[in-house]
């Protein structure tokens, strides 16, 4: 078997879709995009797949995840790892094709039968959040995440501080206390004021509290994690094993985030997830993507025995009918009281529309996100 060809599709709202094609007619689909940067990650995807893979054999994922990865002497990093994990997913949806077997199957199969889900709680105010919060716990979710804050100075005052604090207290007081609740800090926060968050977030009972400070300041999360009962979650913003070695060398981290279109796709993911397991650290993978990126994710989460919840970035709640871009034939993603049933169809398990997305791809998809400033015109992080 040879790869042959490939596409790229820049569809709506911001995702990037691969779809190799091979001499023997099985095709494979990923989603290698950085959100924001996805014309950035196709020019990277193109240079390896006309430098390097095409012509190659699809079922040899190993070896070319290591010539991708170690083919180039400048390494890792947000670009080059999401067009790795893009390709990687692809490769992975033909093997899986070809011998008849979702994904999970290969490396072991399954180590649970279903699969625990969160959503996104939008709102600014206090009100909004808490009203969205319950709608989301009254179609069967039992965990939830919220951003905790806005942009944010290095030192804030105490009523910011408040404010934070009654976002929060508002929907714990909304869900009650069987409602599992993330909070994420998005790494907006200095190490100053995380440890004063951290601290007086911690008799509300929260699942996680996300980033408390940005990917290149991990050596302060003993310090913060020493402020709070709660236990800290990063990693979206990591794309190798090796960027996870110093997140896991603090000992502070309680949970990892790794993104399956980011961190070296579905090969990658299962090897950061074991070296997660020998650190006493479970695995809630990062998804804010589209549906590609979430079956290859479930794949992941189906088979790694330290799972514990999984982001998605649309909402497989709702009807088939009432999804906006969902761009698959049928409806894979089985949502029944916070858990979605395990994909058990030939490769990544999901099937997609190709003529919908060749429709879609001639929209003009230019998303970037805001740039974020301070009162005083200096930049915040967004």
């Amino acid at each position: 078997m040879e790869i042959t060809d490939y596409e790229l599709y820049g569809v709506p709202p911001r995702w990037l879709f691969l779809r190799l094609e091979t001499d023997e007619g099985v095709t494979g689909w990923g989603e290698p995009v950085v959100e924001g940067r996805a014309e950035t990650v196709r020019a990277a995807v193109e240079e390896i797949m006309d430098s390097y893979l095409l012509g190659k054999d699809p079922r040899r994922i190993e070896d070319h995840w290591q010539a991708m990865y170690r083919g180039s002497f400048y390494r890792g990093g947000p670009i080059l790892m999401s067009a790795i994990a893009g390709i990687d997913q692809a490769l992975w949806d033909i093997k899986g094709k070809q011998y008849g077997l979702p994904v999970h199957e290969l490396p072991g199969g399954r180590s649970r039968d279903k699969i625990r889900v969160y959503q996104w709680v939008g709102g600014n105010r206090p009100e909004e959040l808490a009203d969205e919060a319950d709608q989301l716990v009254d179609a069967g979710y039992t965990a939830l995440k919220m951003d905790a804050t806005h942009q944010m100075r290095h030192i804030e005052s105490r009523e910011t501080i408040e404010e934070i604090v009654d976002r929060v207290e508002h929907v714990r007081e909304a869900v009650g206390d069987h409602i599992d609740i993330g909070v994420d800090f998005r790494g907006r926060v200095s190490k100053s004021m995380a440890k004063t968050l951290t601290h007086r977030l911690s008799d509300l009972g929260l699942m996680f509290i996300e980033e408390p400070v940005l990917p290149e300041n991990v050596e302060h999360l003993p310090a913060i994690a020493a402020q709070t009962r709660a236990p800290i979650a990063a990693g979206e913003r990591l794309y190798s094993r090796w960027d996870f070695k110093r997140l896991f060398d603090t000992g502070a981290i309680d949970v990892i985030q790794p993104d399956v279109s980011h961190a070296g796709g579905i090969s990658e993911m299962v090897k950061i997830a074991n070296t997660a397991e020998t650190h006493d650290v479970a695995v809630a993978p990062n998804c804010p993507l589209g549906p590609i990126a979430l079956a290859a994710s479930l794949q992941v989460d189906t088979y790694v025995p330290n799972f514990f919840v999984q982001d998605h970035g649309f909402d497989i709640h709702l009807p088939a009918s009432d999804r906006t871009h969902q761009y698959v034939t049928d409806d894979p993603f089985v949502f029944d009281d916070g858990y979605v049933e395990v994909l058990d169809d030939p490769g990544l398990g999901v099937n997609i529309d190709r003529s919908l997305v060749e429709e879609r791809a001639e929209a003009n998809v230019d998303w970037h996100n805001p740039i974020w400033r301070h009162e005083d015109g200096s930049i915040a992080d967004w």
